[in-house]
């Protein structure tokens, strides 16, 4: 029987255990931690200089001081010092200074980024799969100016939204 969580770590309190207070607490501390993850901010490399106990940060690579050798970990400050937890592939931390998720994609923190194949809006979906340019409105043998201005804008706003190329 392994002694931690295979994912996070979590100490198990094991059979015949002296002081399971100790293994316990260290679970529960981390469980609140990941526990609707939030960062201060986007992704630091230096630690806070006088962090409020509960307060969690991402750690950015290469990180420095308390953090170094940490890189790419939640970070939470506790009455006992720094705690690390290593991210998991879809992990989802909300960002509390610029109000976005980031989210683990097995090799880097995405800042305001979320993967995804389809946007639902009621349980309909509202944004799908990124479609084919749509062509410019331009030739044929009658000409409404005022038509193709509008069709313009309209292929415009459709691309600055990225739902065509």
């Amino acid at each position: 029987m392994s002694e931690a969580t295979a994912r996070f770590t979590l100490p198990f309190i094991l059979p015949g255990q002296a002081q399971k207070e100790l293994s316990h607490n260290e679970a529960l501390v981390r469980i609140d931690a990941i526990s609707h993850a939030a960062s201060e901010g986007p992704p630091a490399t230096d630690p806070p200089p006088a962090p409020d106990e509960g307060q969690c940060w991402v750690v950015a690579d290469p990180a420095t001081g308390a953090w170094s050798g940490h890189g790419k970990s939640l970070a939470v400050w506790t009455g006992g010092g720094w705690r690390f937890l290593d991210p998991q592939p879809g992990m989802l931390v909300w960002n509390k200074e610029l109000g976005v998720w980031m989210h683990f994609d097995g090799a880097a923190w995405i800042n305001g980024g979320l993967p995804a194949t389809a946007f639902y809006v009621a349980g309909q979906q509202v944004v799908g799969q990124r479609q084919p340019p749509v062509p410019s409105p331009s030739g044929g043998t009658i000409i409404d100016q005022e038509a193709r201005a509008a069709i313009g804008e309209i292929t415009a706003a459709l691309m600055s939204h990225g739902l065509i190329g």
